[in-house]
């Protein structure tokens, strides 16, 4: 199965990947299927199942499926237009989209969080609904956000790997050690691999494009992020900092005061600025997820901003390389936090940006092997606990030490020749293990760990 790098970084909003965009997407998608059905539909219904449920509204999963049933979609998203639309349907009770009657829609009854047992394909599931006049279900559908904005339905998900139409690709791969392998034999580089794979799917010019409207986005929600301050959204009263202590790094500058280990902190802010952006509803780039949204771009504005010899040019190489990586993590095991655990999320972020960094600062593919294992080796076993259900705390934060542990990673592979005890693959197969075993209520639920244990009111 073949993931571009535009699976990977998809252009989204705030606060979640797959408790806000997937919920969006599978309502477009049951928009479209309701439109080619022969079915004369009159109102709408949605249930939210597992993590969907438990998270859903700190996630703003109830507003994002209701805004997906009203016709929009994450990479176009217009603030201000859904908000005006969901007060109106709020008012009105009634939801109108392209090529469909009118539809009954009450909010307060037809979108219902079931605090019961998961559905049995995902811990994010949902269902859809389509009811007659006499508000019998005429059409239904039932959908699986699987983490970072994928979505599959239950029958997608029942039939294993859904089908790869596109054109053939000259370099599949779907192991590390696969990659490894095709770069020793072909003197390609990880990032030529993608390169190549990518180009046998579209032209050069979009391929070149796409990836700087990406870093664009990213550097542009980084850009937001040191701008603004106030309170987030959500009722834990959480300050956004990293303006602050942005414009106090900026001041020390040039004062000789200022301990090496100050670094951290720049790498830190970065990741801090895209986090709250997030917290917010902003526009972030899945990364490979929206709660690890900061740690690829907060590692590459490192990387070009305090790093001799970075160079712009080479970002194209970095979101390939990340991406290749970040395709090898999702195919054979998680992304999901409801899923697998932050480990899945911010771990493989940390994994991805080792990767790219490692890439561009002149690394072999054993080298960018090994950086993307030491980095998700040290995120094996971390839980997601989110306060109140809101991607906020810890995972503001958590993403600040992930651009850190990256960066470290790739420093440490780039030290050593690329062999290592440790393979990838045998990492990722261990996350996914572990991610099988944690207990749910590590898992996106908010009913263990630190959600628990923290007042959030």
């Amino acid at each position: 199965m073949f993931l571009s790098v535009f699976d990977l970084f998809k252009v989204g909003i705030g606060p979640s990947s797959s408790h806000t965009m997937g919920p969006m997407v599978a309502a477009a998608r049951f928009l479209a299927a309701l439109r080619a059905s022969p079915f004369q539909p009159a109102g709408l219904k949605a249930r939210l199942h597992g993590s969907l449920a438990f998270t859903g509204v700190g996630h703003a999963t109830d507003r994002a499926t209701i805004l997906g049933l009203a016709g929009f979609e994450p990479a176009t998203f217009d603030a201000q237009r859904g908000e005006e639309v969901l007060a109106d349907i709020k008012v009105r009770k009634v939801i109108e989209v392209d090529g469909l009657p009118k539809l009954r829609f009450d909010p307060s009854a037809d979108l219902v969080f079931d605090y019961g047992p998961a559905l049995p394909g995902h811990a994010n599931g949902m269902v859809l609904e389509a009811t007659d006049a006499q508000g019998d279900v005429i059409f239904q559908e039932t959908y699986y956000s699987i983490g970072g904005g994928f979505i599959v339905t239950a029958a997608e998900l029942e039939a294993g790997e859904v089908e790869d139409e596109g054109a053939p690709v000259p370099y599949p791969f779907t192991t590390a050690q696969e990659m490894i392998d095709m770069c020793a034999e072909t003197g390609m580089s990880v990032a030529g691999l993608k390169r190549a794979n990518e180009l046998a799917r579209m032209g050069p010019l979009a391929l070149d494009s796409g990836l700087k409207r990406v870093w664009d986005v990213m550097n542009n929600c980084i850009d937001r992020g040191l701008a603004q301050d106030g309170t987030l959204p959500g009722g834990l009263n959480v300050r956004r900092r990293a303006k602050s202590i942005h414009e106090a790094l900026l001041a020390e500058r040039g004062m000789n005061l200022t301990a090496p280990h100050t670094i951290n902190d720049w790498m830190s802010v970065y990741a801090m600025a895209v986090n709250e952006e997030n917290a917010a509803g902003g526009q972030v780039v899945t990364a490979p997820t929206n709660g690890a949204a900061g740690v690829v771009p907060a590692t590459i504005r490192y990387w070009l901003d305090h790093v001799p010899g970075a160079v712009p040019s080479k970002v194209g190489e970095f979101l390939l390389t990340a991406s290749a990586i970040g395709g090898i993590v999702k195919y054979n095991a998680t992304i999901s936090g409801a899923e697998g655990g932050c480990q899945a999320e911010v771990g493989s972020a940390s994994a991805m940006a080792a990767a790219g960094l490692c890439a561009v600062m002149g690394g072999t593919p054993e080298q960018v092997e090994n950086a993307a294992e030491i980095a998700l080796e040290h995120h094996l076993g971390m839980t997601c606990d989110p306060i109140k259900g809101l991607v906020q705390v810890p995972c503001i934060e958590r993403n600040g030490l992930g651009c850190i542990k990256a960066v470290s990673a790739a420093s440490l592979a780039l030290r050593g020749d690329g062999s290592h005890v440790v393979p990838l693959d045998a990492t990722i197969e261990t996350m996914r293990q572990t991610g099988a075993d944690m207990h749910t209520k590590y898992k996106e639920t908010s009913l263990g760990g630190l959600a628990v244990n923290v007042p959030n009111c």
